[in-house]
């Protein structure tokens, strides 16, 4: 069984609907004893990271969540909190993945927020097993993730940032799967797979 965390940031709709479509089993839950008890966990998020934080820690899970020892994917917002600090908010996050979240400079040559679809390139996980370097993915976010030792994946936009983490079974995604059609799918497909 698979728990989505349900914090109040938005997007579970999304996610529950991909994994449905890939028939698998899951609960939109807060309560820490289903989380811990689940085969897999998924962070997702939409909104603001220093509001995410908040969130969770109202209900005791950062730690919950660092001591996980099962597949654990954070997405877009979800991911961000699981990095050692956001500059949304100026908020500590959950120390999981070694990056600092730092927002998108104002720029005439490209659009902040990020929205749309862009290549991943340095491909070097499980999470993109049968994904070829240059396929497209999904974005909306304005702030992101540094390079790090914890990257997997690259993507650009004006500069180059982690588009995916991954530390031990920590997994995240800056691009949302679940809106990445067949790229996606199969992304979503190789977490249920680990």
């Amino acid at each position: 069984m698979i728990a989505i965390i349900d914090y109040k940031m938005g997007n579970i709709r999304s996610v529950g609907n991909a994994l449905s479509r890939l028939g698998a089993e899951f609960v939109l839950t807060d309560d820490p004893v289903v989380i811990a008890s689940a085969d897999k966990v998924i962070l997702p998020g939409v909104g603001n990271a220093a509001e995410a934080m908040q969130n969770l820690r109202e209900r005791g899970l950062p730690e919950l969540i660092r001591d996980l020892r099962r597949p654990v994917l954070g997405i877009c917002v979800g991911m961000q909190v699981m990095c050692r600090h956001s500059d949304e908010g100026d908020v500590d996050c959950m120390n999981i993945f070694d990056a600092k979240v730092h927002r998108f400079a104002d720029s005439t040559d490209f659009k902040v927020p990020h929205v749309g679809w862009s290549r991943l390139s340095n491909l070097e996980s499980k999470l993109f097993k049968g994904i070829d370097g240059g396929a497209y993915a999904y974005f909306v976010h304005s702030y992101y993730a540094g390079l790090c030792p914890d990257t997997v994946a690259t993507a650009r936009h004006g500069l180059m940032f982690s588009a995916a983490l991954k530390y031990e079974n920590f997994y995240g995604t800056q691009f949302h799967p679940e809106k990445s059609g067949d790229v996606g799918h199969q992304i979503i497909k190789n977490f249920l797979e680990l």
